[in-house]
């Protein structure tokens, strides 16, 4: 069984969901982790932009040098819990592709993980974006393909028409012969 399971995807594309059922259906307890955990811990000057975190209107988001240093200590904590023995599952967003992922396999090292790629058609998630109203309108849309592009990943998972249910089974029983 891995430490830790990397879930990315791009808004809206079901993650947080297969997530939450990972955590019920995994025989360990297992901590969830999430990017939009982290963008809400930032104080509100780094979520308008500039140093930190800036989403555009057809929902591109950029970040700044502030926002990547403290992602680094976020990526050095969530490591440092499964080094102390916690079973993290993380939700996030490879906004920069084979970067993203490099990123976290620094982070990681030592440890076992299992990387999951999940997706979503960009209409599918247009329509969960809608339905949320959280969301900037088109960030779903833009993200669908483009955080996956160049990522390598253990197992994928396709949202689209399957339950997050379904893919978190999918996923455990994967994770259960994982490193075996």
């Amino acid at each position: 069984m891995p430490q830790v399971i990397v879930l990315n995807g791009g808004s809206s594309s079901g993650k947080s969901s297969i997530a939450r059922c990972l955590q019920e259906i995994l025989p360990e307890a297992w901590l969830g982790v999430s990017v939009d955990t982290f963008v809400d811990a930032l104080p509100p000057r780094l979520r308008e932009g500039g140093e930190g975190l800036l989403i555009g209107p057809d929902g591109e988001v950029t970040t700044g040098p502030a926002f990547d240093e403290l992602d680094a200590a976020w990526l050095a904590g969530i490591a440092a819990m499964a080094r102390a023995g916690a079973h993290v599952v993380v939700d996030d967003v490879f906004l920069g592709g084979p970067h993203s992922r490099a990123r976290w396999s620094r982070a990681l090292t030592g440890l076992d993980v299992l990387w999951v790629g999940v997706r979503c058609t960009p209409g599918a998630a247009t329509a969960r974006e809608t339905a949320r109203g959280d969301r900037t309108p088109g960030m779903a849309a833009k993200q669908a393909a483009v955080v996956h592009e160049g990522v390598p990943y253990d197992l994928e998972v396709d949202t689209t028409s399957t339950s997050a249910a379904d893919c978190a089974r999918v996923i455990a029983e994967y994770a259960a012969g994982h490193g075996a």
